[in-house]
């Protein structure tokens, strides 16, 4: 065999071989059209249909939120990126594809759409998989650090609306029961209370009175009885000149 017969059948092997090698890549990447104009609609390949955003057991729980706190705001499905603010030093990208697209089942916020509060729910029985559970533990981590509580509620136990409120708004501070009067009330109050404090004063007691601080009273002697002798009297003679 010649040098030239060699470099014929190399090259030969060396198109098959490449040959083999793109078809095998185009089958690895299926039915995905490489022209622009070959790819399918979205809406005609993937027509839309309305569907329920809330499962039954959601919505039971939903209405039990509301009953309980209707001067709050509930949302149901929110994504964590929705309300939790992280700083951009790392991929936030990154951050989002970790938990950031994960979403709560509840979130309670107050009229200025703050979040207060998220309500998760376990399926029935408390039974979920292991990767629901590392999703939750996720989860958890990330609202304990934001400082909001977490919930979670069996969808086949769940609480009444009273008990819901009581578990989510925080407890007020005791404070000691004090009843208030009127102003006259009260001061009527404070002088009966100084006055049955104080012995009983009688005016005509004089048991250790001190007589040297009396004041002195000079008492006037009646007039002499010659003051009235000219009625009394009979009548002056006549003097003769």
């Amino acid at each position: 065999m010649t040098l030239f017969r060699i470099v014929l059948v190399l090259i030969a092997a060396a198109l098959l071989i490449g040959w083999f090698l793109l078809r095998r890549r185009n089958a690895a990447v299926g039915s995905i059209p490489s022209a622009p104009s070959e790819r399918i609609d979205t809406i005609t390949g993937w027509p839309p249909q309305a569907t329920r955003v809330l499962t039954t057991r959601e919505r039971v729980a939903f209405g039990t939120l509301v009953r309980a706190l209707p001067e709050y705001m509930v949302l149901a499905q929110v994504p964590l990126a929705r309300f939790l603010s992280v700083p951009k030093r790392h991929s936030y990208a990154d951050w989002l594809r970790r938990i950031g697209y994960q979403c709560v089942d509840f979130a309670v916020c107050d009229m200025a759409a703050q979040v207060v509060a998220v309500v998760e729910l376990q399926a029935e029985g408390g039974q979920s998989n292991d990767r629901a559970r590392k999703r939750l533990a996720r989860i958890s981590r990330s609202l304990k650090a934001a400082n909001i509580p977490m919930l979670i509620w069996r969808a086949d136990a769940l609480p009444s609306a009273s008990a819901a409120r009581d578990a989510i708004l925080p407890k007020p501070a005791a404070t000691p029961l004090t009843t208030t009067m009127p102003e006259h009330a009260a001061a009527g109050a404070a002088a009966a209370s100084t006055a049955a404090a104080l012995p009983e004063f009688n005016p005509f007691d004089d048991h250790g009175r001190d007589s040297t601080q009396d004041e002195m009273i000079e008492l006037l002697e009646p007039p002499p009885s010659t003051w009235f002798d000219d009625l009394d009297s009979g009548p002056t003679p006549l003097r003769k000149n």
